[in-house]
């Protein structure tokens, strides 16, 4: 379990991103509150660095290399990263780039019924990522492998989803394409070069592609220089082969797509299949019930309900929380009235909006003071 700091501050980042828009699946707001970010932070790091500020977190620095210096992405990146893959239960996962793990536990929480393969080629990264999904106990459901993350793995395709965590040319995403499952599979990734890229979400029909592009970002490039001396992980041919035996697919392959890969991009396709998911029900919506659930289920995980000291103690842990985020909400009130914005509609629109999410605050708070107590 975090300490009550950590635990507050968690609770605080996940109600902003909620009211900032950025979180909108309650599945994602509840594998939030259950993976602990500490747990994917080596301890020499952990001084050094903030945990559950919406900022990208150091996991990786090679004292003699500074170049080497790798970072799990911001919360609000994470989340739109994950929402806009459009995670089914039994979706398989190529993910190009470790990040710790920590993104790989979040998306098995969305998709626990499907695989997930992480390639890595940075052998000492694998190696920390591998240590830290065998601690999550999800060794068997999570893979890393050490491989370039370019190539994809087109032994185990065709993929639902592929995820690239770092920037990648537009040219190195057409073998990936390739390997998505032709109905409707999707992929995301920070394409561009240089210092600027934009993350961009694909989806496959058959042999057409359509593509929308989201928010522009800043992204290390991929690590595909592989350190052939100190592969530790399954880079052995005859492991590699065993490996894809084990785990390849009763599903007929993608034809092999000839030529140069055209992406549409066309927003009218998208829009209508990116919301598919939330459309055909409101399982994933994010509301004051759907949050009171997902806070209920986390604590009755986390303690020990017959301790009713225990249970006291964590429950004011959340309720200074939830009053610090009702402090936030009616300073930012406060702040818009006094800052005369000439659009009274957008004053008017804005405060409404405050005061849905004061209330939801609330309810949350007084559910989660009469059922568990």
């Amino acid at each position: 379990m975090e300490n009550r700091r950590l635990f507050r501050s968690k609770i605080q980042l996940l109600f902003s991103l909620h009211f900032n828009g950025y979180l909108k699946d309650i599945r994602l707001f509840k594998a939030f509150l259950d993976v602990p970010l500490k747990d994917f932070i080596p301890n020499e790091i952990q001084a050094q660095v903030r945990i559950y500020d919406d900022a990208p977190v150091l996991f990786y620095l090679d004292k003699e290399n500074p170049a080497s210096l790798r970072t799990i992405s911001a919360p609000h990146m994470i989340s739109v990263m994950l929402q806009e893959l459009i995670l089914n239960d039994s979706d398989d996962l190529l993910i190009l780039g470790a990040k710790s793990g920590y993104i790989a536990v979040l998306a098995h929480k969305l998709a626990p019924k499907g695989k997930i393969v992480i390639l890595e080629a940075n052998s000492k990264i694998a190696k920390i990522t591998a240590e830290n999904l065998n601690n999550q106990n999800l060794n068997g459901e999570i893979e890393v492998i050490v491989k370039n993350p370019l190539e994809g793995f087109p032994e185990l395709s065709p993929w639902q989803k592929i995820l690239v965590t770092g920037a990648i040319k537009q040219e190195r995403i057409n073998p990936l394409l390739e390997q998505l499952d032709s109905t409707e599979g999707v992929l995301f990734a920070p394409i561009g070069e240089n210092y600027l890229q934009t993350y961009t979400q694909i989806i496959r029909f058959g042999d057409e592609f359509f593509g929308k592009k989201y928010l522009q970002v800043r992204f290390t490039p991929l690590i595909t220089q592989i350190e052939l001396d100190e592969l530790k992980l399954i880079t052995d041919i005859d492991e590699l082969e065993a490996f894809t035996v084990k785990h390849k697919k009763n599903k007929p392959r993608n034809a092999n797509l000839k030529g140069n890969v055209t992406i549409n991009y066309a927003s009218n396709v998208l829009d209508e299949v990116r919301l598919e998911p939330y459309l055909k029900s409101n399982l994933h919506e994010i509301n004051d019930e759907s949050i009171y659930d997902a806070i209920k289920q986390h604590m009755e995980q986390a303690i020990n309900t017959k301790n009713k000291k225990e249970n006291r103690e964590y429950l004011e842990n959340i309720n200074a929380s939830l009053e610090q985020i009702k402090k936030l909400i009616s300073k930012l009130k406060k702040d818009i009235k006094e800052k005369g914005i000439v659009d009274p509609r957008f004053v008017e629109k804005k405060i409404k909006l405050i005061e849905k999410y004061q209330l939801e605050v609330s309810s949350v708070q007084n559910k989660l003071k009469k059922d568990i107590l």
